[in-house]
């Protein structure tokens, strides 16, 4: 159809106006686009006036409605508007009629014969909205203008014939024009104005009986006369243009204004159409037959326009949090008794054979963004867990918490709960994103280890601090309960873990090894003074300094802590008995016995010290006896023997062939 063709002279001549403007997860994977087409329909001056003096008419007789209470907010956790309208809808809601068949009956027994009346006067009907009037006298004109032409009135006169198929052309556009209006303002209005859709729906059926599909298919430009005006498709079109006009005038605040815009615009997205959807129910449906299936209609209509809208969503530039808010209310809001599958809007409001939402492209597309996202927020997420470490504990020496006799870091528990929360969220839009997040979060992790590593290590090597060994032991143990919650609560193989962690477990422990050999080894070295004259606070001081370090690994979980102790207890008594071998000048029997005597309290002290800090080397108890036992000896066969038992106990003590040497080779 022509629909922006003037009238012919004897028409109203009027400038045309504008349109009028009206106030599973996993089983969306993915998603098919969904197109909204547009009306084009333009009417003529004469029927906008008309429509703007019925809505006027219509508005004066019809009492104010008071605005409901403001809505209410989202926010990024799933906070949805509810959907509170079934009652106020039902208590506010117009007497509706009683079917299209009693509407309909009486206007099928009140046929409207067609009157010869002038354009003029045909479009004044249209413009009061007596269509069924209007479309009887356009169809008598349409009738009356075949006839002549087919009685050859119009061979010597072509013009005139063009200009009377014209006219009626434009006046059949005009109905469809106030048809779309008229479906298109349905929904705009508090209440359904059930006489006028009745009438339209009868308009429609004599318009099919009238033209009669003979599928020739209405082409500009040729004539038009008798051909169908689909005023069915019409109305389905308009249903689309109603439902896309609705769904774009949903509020939408800027991201400026609003942080949780989307969140609040899905919102009231839910809101207001399903308040649509439950007039369309309780009211609209029951003025058309059962053949127009207006709930499928509508409801197909509404989602189409979503798609595409969600559509336009899907290509902005979103944030973290606006991505999993737009993908968990396609995945999981969008079917549910949130919206759609309200049990207010059931049965007529049918979700299965819906299409899907997005389409294949734009649903990969927003769950990337979101991966990428999310990696960013990970990797930030672990910075915030070093950076607390550094300012909040170490700098300001703030010891670990013991907690059944251990030192407890948050570090595990920071890391499994950051871990576990996206994890969660994600695995509520779909299976696979849950994987893909636990898989990011795993390789973020992965690079967060050696980094925390070496900023302990920093630290640690630039001063010394007394927190270091309880954060070290701390650490360690963090470093067990991470591992063990993986593999228990996320089912992942540790083993690429385990080695970063096995690395920075053994950087630590030589840091705290070498700690320790700088605070034992000065006194290690005063054990004997050249005369062989004890010195003075050695074992005390020497077993102070020791138990300044070993202390801390009884608060550390095996195996890690016993096999430092052990490494401990070995090397102390090793480097005691490394200082006490070396080369010095004889001393008398006397010296020797003093000597001997001391020994074995030092070696004492210093083994029960380690085996009351939870070392299980008493295997090294006898050494440092033994050796006493050669100092304190006169005889030197008894001599070899001691040395021959030693050496059978303790193959790898070194220096002992000098030690042997000097005893043997003579002794004073």
């Amino acid at each position: 159809m022509n629909r922006n063709t003037e009238l012919a002279p004897r028409s109203v001549t009027e400038e045309p106006a504008s349109p009028t403007n009206s106030a599973g997860k996993e089983k969306m994977e993915v998603a098919s686009e969904l197109g909204s087409p547009t009306l084009h329909s333009t009417d003529s001056g004469f029927f906008e006036r008309g429509i703007k003096t019925m809505l006027s008419i219509r508005k004066s007789k019809r009492s104010p409605n008071k605005e409901k209470g403001k809505e209410g907010t989202g926010t990024w956790k799933g906070k949805r508007l509810s959907l509170r309208f079934s009652k106020s809808y039902e208590e506010n809601k117009p007497p509706v009629c009683n079917g299209v068949e009693e509407i309909g009956e009486k206007l099928e027994a009140e046929p409207i014969e067609g009157k010869p009346l002038s354009v003029m006067e045909i479009n004044e009907l249209i413009q009061k909205r007596q269509l069924l009037e209007a479309f009887a006298s356009i169809k008598y004109l349409e009738d009356e203008t075949i006839a002549e032409r087919d009685a050859e009135k119009y061979k010597d006169n072509p013009q005139e014939f063009v200009r009377k198929s014209k006219d009626v052309d434009l006046l059949y556009n005009s109905i469809t024009n106030a048809i779309q209006s008229i479906v298109v303002g349905t929904l705009e209005h508090p209440t359904v104005e059930d006489t006028m859709l009745t009438s339209l729906v009868t308009l429609i059926a004599r318009e099919e009986a009238a033209h009669p599909n003979t599928g020739n298919a209405a082409c500009p430009g040729l004539d038009l006369l008798g051909t169908p005006r689909k005023w069915r498709e019409e109305w389905r079109e308009a249903i689309k243009e109603s439902a896309r006009k609705r769904v774009q005038r949903v509020p939408m605040a800027s991201k400026e204004e609003e942080s949780s815009w989307l969140d609040l615009h899905l919102g009231f997205l839910q809101k207001h159409l399903s308040e649509d959807l439950l007039k369309i129910k309780l009211s609209v449906k029951k003025c058309y037959p059962e053949e127009y299936k207006v709930c499928d209609i509508y409801v197909e209509a509404f989602h189409n326009a979503i798609a595409s809208h969600l559509q336009d969503l899907t290509h902005r530039p979103l944030e973290f949090n606006e991505l999993y808010t737009l993908l968990d209310w396609v995945a999981n809001t969008y079917r549910s008794e949130l919206f759609l599958g309200h049990p207010d809007l059931k049965p007529e409001v049918k979700t299965e054979n819906l299409s899907l939402l997005l389409t294949p492209d734009d649903w990969d597309k927003l769950k990337n963004d979101y991966i990428t996202s999310a990696k960013g927020k990970i990797k930030s997420y672990f910075g915030n867990i070093l950076r607390l470490e550094v300012t909040e504990k170490w700098e300001k020496e703030v010891h670990p918490e013991v907690k059944e006799n251990l030192y407890r870091s948050s570090l595990s528990f920071d890391i499994q709960t950051i871990i576990g929360e996206h994890m969660k969220i994600s695995g509520t839009i779909s299976r696979s994103l849950g994987e893909q997040t636990l898989e990011l979060c795993l390789a973020e992790l992965h690079e967060f280890i050696p980094r925390f590593g070496e900023e302990f290590v920093v630290w640690s090597t630039a001063q010394d601090s007394p927190v270091f060994a309880p954060y070290f032991a701390a650490y360690i143990n963090s470093f067990h309960d991470l591992v063990s919650g993986l593999e228990t609560v996320f089912k992942v193989n540790t083993e690429e873990l385990q080695k970063i962690l096995s690395a920075l477990t053994r950087n630590f422990t030589n840091i705290f090894l070498d700690k320790l050999r700088t605070k034992a080894q000065p006194l290690l070295k005063k054990i004997l003074t050249k005369d062989w004259i004890l010195a003075t606070e050695r074992p005390d001081s020497l077993a102070l300094a020791i138990s300044q370090f070993s202390k801390h690994l009884q608060h550390m979980k095996d195996p890690t802590g016993q096999e430092l102790l052990r490494d401990i207890h070995k090397y102390v008594v090793r480097e005691y008995i490394t200082q006490v071998i070396k080369p010095r000048r004889k001393m008398n029997n006397e010296t020797r016995q003093q000597v001997s005597e001391k020994m074995n309290q030092e070696a004492g002290i210093l083994n029960n010290m380690l085996i009351d800090q939870g070392s299980d080397s008493d295997w090294l108890l006898p050494a440092i006896h033994h050796i006493a036992n050669i100092i304190g000896e006169k005889k030197k066969d008894k001599i070899k023997e001691y040395v021959k038992e030693l050496c059978q106990d303790y193959p790898d003590i070194r220096g002992l062939c000098c030690f042997t040497t000097l005893f043997v080779s003579g002794l004073g």
